[in-house]
């Protein structure tokens, strides 16, 4: 199997096209890890870099919300390095243009018309720089801050005037979120595709090698340590990492399809015969966004709580912020697998519209067998997504939560944890498997053999 894999990635570099699109991203991915590392101009980011390692150190790898937003970042956040923001903007202005498109009649018509999709992503280039300006100047102003945003007690900054530094950082921050935008759809129309994704992926996998050193330290402690994981740990991760990225695939890739016939219908002279075809319903429709949501949404209570707390003297307050925002506690988890599942459901009635698809069936003089056409049909339509989404959540909650589950447990580094399941597992393996499928098209097409001997990569769709 391995030596097919192999063989298959050398038959990639034997077709020009393909070969030059695979250089092409591989460079455009190099410069988006240089904006990762790159300091902005006046910040001391070596500073806070060593605060945070040592705080993670001394918590078990879980750094919070600063930990996570560093993550896809790819640790350009602990750096205070020029892509800071990372590609969370754009995603972000992504994300709120889809759902206004449900909700607002005169979007939700413009991504119907000719054109209107480049109109819908024209809109979403503003709203990503409004955000990037509104971000910058609350990451700049943290970094000013650093004891209140960080508990850090030195000093960051090492410009006097500061309104330049203002200034200067949120153009930087903002400039830094533009180019990964910019290298991302590059890498979509010149390189293999899923260039933002990819954007994404190799920030996750640049904190591999830091998992990989903790995950030595764990099993090969150094001398005056004592040594508290066996080898049947090891047998148990290597088991449960087979298991998770199995049923992330099975999952990711899994269709519920629906049968549907059409009938004999007439276009001008012509009579064209009715035929059987498949309707794909995603059994993870929503993919990885609950999971994104719930972690984002879950972050500002507790902060806020605790601060309310302080201020008010209250120390019920400060005890409840304690509770929401310690990740590895049980009302975090409880809360964290109840918004998973709500965000599962939100997202696919945002972003599912059985009505448009029951009357495109029917317009088009097709029908599910034993269905009804019209309301009928959306009926069904919402009782198979119901159930198929149910599936998918109680999915997505099981991975989310076991890099918490591991370091609850097993008192496991959540850096290595992370690997295991979440986010970033979520997003790597279905970006690896959308990659895979666009170079095999690439392979198909000129007779070579694809990454499986029996059959291919299937699509999402």
């Amino acid at each position: 199997m391995l030596t097919r894999i192999l063989q298959t990635f050398s038959n990639c570099f034997k077709i020009p096209e393909l070969r030059q699109r695979i250089i092409f991203t591989a460079l455009l991915l190099g410069v988006a890890r240089l904006i990762a590392l790159v300091p902005i101009p006046g910040l001391d980011g070596a500073a806070l870099q060593s605060f945070l390692e040592e705080r993670a150190q001394s918590s078990g790898g879980a750094t919070g919300a600063v930990g996570y937003f560093s993550m896809f970042t790819g640790g350009a956040l602990e750096k205070c390095a020029v892509g800071s923001l990372g590609i969370m903007p754009y995603i972000s202005a992504t994300i709120i243009i889809q759902l206004l498109s449900a909700v607002i009649p005169l979007l939700s018509k413009l991504t119907r018309e000719e054109g209107g999709r480049a109109k819908i992503i024209a809109y979403g280039r503003y709203l990503t720089v409004i955000l990037c300006l509104i971000q910058g100047t609350i990451m700049a102003l943290g970094w000013e801050n650093p004891a209140q945003a960080f508990d850090f007690t030195g000093k960051l900054v090492t410009i006097e005037n500061v309104w330049i530094y203002r200034l200067q950082t949120v153009l930087i921050l903002t400039t830094g979120t533009l180019l990964l935008m910019w290298l991302g759809e590059q890498i979509t129309e010149r390189g293999i595709g899923n260039g933002i994704s990819l954007v994404i992926t190799i920030g996750i996998l640049a904190r591999l090698p830091i998992a990989m050193r903790a995950l030595w330290t764990m099993f090969f402690p150094p001398e005056n340590a004592a040594r508290q994981y066996q080898w049947t740990h090891g047998a148990l991760l290597i088991l449960l990492l087979v298991i998770v990225i199995a049923g992330v695939i099975m999952v990711t890739q899994g269709t519920r399809k629906i049968p549907v016939q059409y009938a004999q219908r007439a276009v001008g002279r012509k009579v064209y015969q009715g035929g059987s075809q498949f309707m794909p319903l995603r059994v993870n429709y929503a993919g990885v966004m609950p999971v994104i949501f719930a972690q984002a949404i879950l972050m500002f209570p507790g902060m806020l709580f605790e601060k309310l707390g302080s201020i008010w003297k209250l120390p019920i307050l400060t005890d409840l912020g304690n509770a929401i925002g310690r990740e590895h506690g049980l009302i975090y988890v409880s809360l964290y697998s109840l918004m998973i599942l709500f965000f599962s459901y939100f997202w696919v009635a945002t972003q599912f519209n059985e009505l448009q698809v029951a009357d495109d069936l029917k317009k088009h003089g097709g029908y599910i067998p034993g269905v009804r056409p019209g309301s009928a049909t959306s009926d069904f339509l919402h009782n198979t997504m119901s159930r198929i989404t149910l599936a998918g959540a109680v999915f997505l909650v099981m991975i989310a939560v076991i890099p918490i589950l591991l370091n609850m447990w097993l008192r496991m580094d959540y850096n290595v944890a992370q690997f295991f399941g979440g986010t970033s597992l979520l997003i790597t393996v279905g970006v690896l498997l959308d990659t895979m499928r666009q170079m095999e098209s690439h392979l198909l097409m000129r007779q070579y053999d694809g990454f499986l001997q029996k059959g291919r990569v299937k699509g999402r769709y």
